[in-house]
């Protein structure tokens, strides 16, 4: 063999070795921000975030891209406490799929209807409604606040973004529905991925006492949100992770992270939706409930709220937020759905 021959083969066979070990690493990587993503399970890289970000240690305010974060935790918290003790009945049922769900019932004297609540992702019912739970009181509705599969003392391996939870919500649902006796207006509320998984939600048939959504910052799919978050707050290409990162999200739901969107839900939606977002989220983009309400097909009305960070929305402006809620809420109290109409 050819000097020139034998050393352009080790070129080539170094090459092979680096683009492997590219490859190798790159995937590590995919799969550690999939358990950090989806797995109920809290990796131990996640909250040891130092400089940039582009490291594998990662936090929840890492993720949200914002400082900012420590300082909201910090304004809710005794809303938290106060409402994770308030006084409500522990409910559980079981989910479409087998899995134990909890829930958490707190009615009011002579509702006038009823929220099921869904939290966000890694978070908690309390948490991301204690802020807004005497507000829903005062105005006259019992609440049912459902903890998200995957967490809290709901059962299940992972989160599904939304996918998954939809059909959980369509649970809760019918268990509201033979606790009151389908007597009462229902409005599916969330924030985050719990938003999103409300906005799912209108992808299914819905009884007909659902009367509306009310969706604080949510995102339009489990691969546009990583795409987001990795490429703006953690600062790599997403585009290297894609594949690998669909393929993981299949293995742990059966479902792609291209497997259902709220643009597609809200193409089939036909009851109205009340979209909120605030205009400096840096975890979840402001664009991405305009692309959902573009994509609605139903009555909608749209709160974009000046200056608010992710899941802020009513602490910035609770005087507009309580006023467009309570317009929303008289408006569709009595709507007649498109699929009753027909």
């Amino acid at each position: 063999m050819k000097k020139s021959t034998r050393n352009v083969l080790i070129g080539l066979g170094a090459a092979a070795v680096g683009i492997g070990t590219v490859a190798a690493v790159s995937y590590s990587i995919t799969k550690e921000l999939l358990k950090i993503a989806m797995d109920r399970e809290t990796p131990k890289s996640m909250g040891k975030c130092k400089g940039n970000g582009k490291g594998m240690g990662m936090d929840k305010e890492k993720l949200a891209g914002s400082a900012d974060m420590a300082n909201y935790i910090r304004t809710v918290s005794n809303c938290a406490e106060k409402l994770k003790n308030c006084e409500h009945e522990m409910i559980g049922i079981q989910s479409h799929d087998g899995l134990r769900l909890a829930g958490h019932w707190a009615p009011c004297d002579k509702p006038k209807r009823v929220v099921i609540a869904m939290h966000g992702w890694r978070s908690a019912w309390y948490q991301d409604f204690g802020v807004i739970a005497d507000f829903w009181h005062d105005s006259g509705c019992s609440v049912l606040y459902a903890e998200q599969r995957g967490q809290g003392e709901s059962e299940g391996k992972y989160m599904g973004f939304g996918m998954l939870e939809r059909y959980d919500t369509l649970d809760w649902v019918n268990w509201v529905n033979e606790k009151t006796g389908s007597s009462l207006p229902i409005y599916l509320c969330g924030v985050s991925m719990g938003a999103t998984t409300v906005l799912m939600t209108a992808g299914l048939k819905l009884p007909d006492n659902v009367k509306g959504i009310v969706a604080d910052c949510a995102f339009t799919s489990p691969q546009a949100i990583w795409k987001h978050v990795v490429e703006n707050n953690l600062h790599m290409p997403y585009s290297i992770h894609a594949a690998a990162a669909s393929d993981l999200c299949k293995k742990r739901i059966n479902m792609s992270s291209q497997g259902y969107s709220t643009v597609e839900a809200m193409r089939h939606c036909k009851i109205p939706v009340l979209f909120i977002h605030g205009t400096d989220d840096k975890f979840v983009p402001v664009e991405m409930t305009y692309e959902n309400y573009k994509a609605c097909a139903s009555e909608k009305e749209l709160l974009i709220v000046p200056g608010a960070g992710h899941g802020m929305s009513y602490l910035t402006d609770k005087g507009k937020y309580e006023r467009e809620l309570t317009i929303f809420w008289k408006k569709c109290d009595g709507f007649e759905s498109a699929r009753k109409r027909i």
